[in-house]
């Protein structure tokens, strides 16, 4: 049983479906989250070893709408993008990225960040933090850790309408992939900032 805040207790059955009968729908509101969902397990890896904290920047949501009897939102609209994806503190730095994917062998599309992204970023190495992307290139299964100011620089020359694969190879960390942590992000981190 169950307990909710209104007093009602509901019994707690799980139901399932066959695995055939599944069916995993992609569109660009859930386009990423596997890659994400590396990223959070890995967060919480080096939370859990106490080596550096990061946590996942939840998107702003006003309520328009509440069912305080069944304790439910019933209608939200996002308030306002979110800055980037994580954010947190490693011996004794402030660490801000992004997370992005792409299907693309050759490039990132600058389309997919946007300019407040840009922006919050470049505030961040303003004040002394680090910055960077972590751009997974899906088709070669390959995750590479770029700082904010490559991105930022080739973002507002406007000479391209992306970063090429090539430059990120070259200017970026390949980040190594395992079970437990997923991405050895912390040897990344340790390698391009020299901590």
């Amino acid at each position: 049983m169950v307990n909710y805040p209104n007093n009602k207790k509901v019994n707690n059955i799980i139901e399932t479906t066959p695995s055939k009968e599944k069916k995993v729908v992609y569109n660009a509101a859930n386009r990423g989250m596997d890659f994400e969902h590396a990223v959070t397990l890995t967060c919480s890896f080096y939370d859990n070893e106490n080596i550096a904290l990061f946590s996942k920047r939840p998107t702003p949501i006003k309520i328009l709408k509440t069912d305080y009897k069944h304790a439910r939102i019933l209608d939200a609209v996002f308030e306002k993008q979110s800055n980037t994806d994580y954010n947190g503190i490693y011996k004794g730095k402030y660490i801000d990225f992004e997370c992005k994917e792409t299907e693309s062998k050759s490039s990132l599309s600058f389309h997919n960040i946007p300019l407040h992204q840009i922006k919050h970023l470049k505030k961040v190495l303003n004040h002394g933090g680090i910055a960077f992307f972590l751009v997974y290139f899906k088709l070669l299964d390959e995750v590479y850790l770029i700082d904010a100011s490559i991105i930022i620089n080739e973002y507002e020359k406007g000479e391209r309408k992306s970063i090429t694969y090539k430059s990120i190879k070259e200017n970026g960390i390949l980040i190594k992939q395992g079970y437990s942590p997923r991405l050895y992000l912390i040897d990344a981190i340790d390698e391009a900032y020299f901590l």
